[in-house]
């Protein structure tokens, strides 16, 4: 069966605002797609989009190939998980994830079978009878998610369900996530502001910001080789250091960042001669001992942070460019200490530059 998704040159405005720039976006059966950005971009009123919630200004939703312009949501295709959960307190596990197919009028043991298989799906076996108020917070994230698979839909829609979890539970929610996922083979499509769960769980990921879609791509590809300013700030912690650019070839450009020399970098886009330009460097691609063909800034230490099986060190330039940098906890020594100077050396390649007047 088609699950895909296509927005199709939609566009949402709620009066001048215009919420959701035009996008062309298709989102292919069976697979886990999240939207990623920070609050206020737009990820909720896409969401909002495909579930029928409201309709598009301009251009269409589109479910399988086929448009879904008035169809109401109790008649699309898809199902939501919201943020809330909206679990409903007085009624049993059973009776939770049986209320939809109640409402389409199944019988009682068809509904008995599908929530004893779903308990199962969602390894929560033999607890139907079991309240709400029994549960623990990871329990009710998998009701929320066998109720929401109840009704067999083509796309399952994911409003934020892991933000109100603590770190450790949420993390291992991401595991149970993609796990039935990949067991149903159904359309996922999750909006989240943390991108530790959208690198985690997604084959692909649209990074938004301001009502636009900035990049669409695999996590890795995400993280590696970011197509925007925004993106390379936004996705993963990163260096920017500014400079201009006074070398541009196809594959590395050079740019010249006053006090801390000239830097290079992998070209990300096209650059001219002159053009202001940021070039980004990953904390964890910073080294403490040069090597041939690496560039070395000059800095002093500002924080030395231990953080289990890395270290964090926050350190300032003479250019005032304060600069994160991580190691393994092997690395550790007496000489790293607060305004201790260090040399800080990456190699090239592991470091890009993309044109434009700032970053985020």
């Amino acid at each position: 069966m088609d699950s895909s998704v296509h927005l199709d040159n939609t566009v949402m405005q709620f009066g001048d605002f215009t919420a959701i720039q035009k996008t062309d976006l298709k989102i292919q059966s069976g697979e886990f797609f999240s939207f990623l950005g920070p609050s206020g971009c737009g990820k909720t009123t896409i969401l909002n989009m495909i579930s029928g919630f409201i309709d598009p200004t301009q251009g269409d939703i589109k479910i399988g190939g086929k448009s879904m312009r008035g169809v109401p949501a109790n008649k699309r295709p898809t199902s939501m998980i919201f943020q809330n959960l909206a679990l409903f307190p007085l009624m049993t596990v059973a009776e939770n994830i049986e209320f939809g197919l109640e409402v389409r009028g199944v019988s009682k043991s068809e509904r008995k079978k599908a929530s004893d298989r779903l308990l199962e799906l969602v390894a929560l076996e033999g607890s139907g009878t079991k309240r709400v108020s029994e549960l623990s917070g990871g329990q009710k994230q998998r009701i929320a998610i066998a109720r929401a698979l109840a009704v067999e839909p083509q796309v399952l829609l994911l409003d934020e369900p892991l933000s109100a979890l603590d770190l450790k539970l949420r993390q291992h929610m991401r595991t149970e996530l993609k796990a039935i996922q990949r067991k149903t083979g159904i359309t996922f499509i999750y909006i989240t502001h943390d991108q530790g769960e959208a690198l985690t769980m997604s084959d692909r990921v649209a990074v938004m910001s301001a009502g636009r879609i900035q990049q669409v791509a695999d996590p890795i590809t995400l993280y590696r080789d970011p197509h925007t300013a925004f993106v390379a700030s936004f996705v993963g912690e990163n260096n920017g250091v500014r400079g201009k650019v006074v070398e541009a070839g196809s594959e590395y450009i050079t740019l010249d960042c006053g006090p801390l020399g000239k830097l290079v970098g992998r070209s990300q886009g096209h650059a001219n001669i002159g053009d202001e330009a940021t070039l980004f460097v990953r904390p964890e691609h910073f080294r403490l001992t040069a090597e041939d063909g690496m560039h070395t800034l000059q800095a002093s230490i500002n924080e030395v942070n231990f953080e289990g099986s890395y270290l964090t060190l926050n350190a300032n330039t003479s250019a005032d460019q304060t600069l994160s940098i991580q190691l393994g906890t092997h690395q550790y020594s007496d000489a790293l200490h607060k305004g201790a100077p260090v040399s800080l050396s990456y190699h090239e390649k592991d470091a890009i530059v993309i044109a434009g007047a700032g970053y985020v």
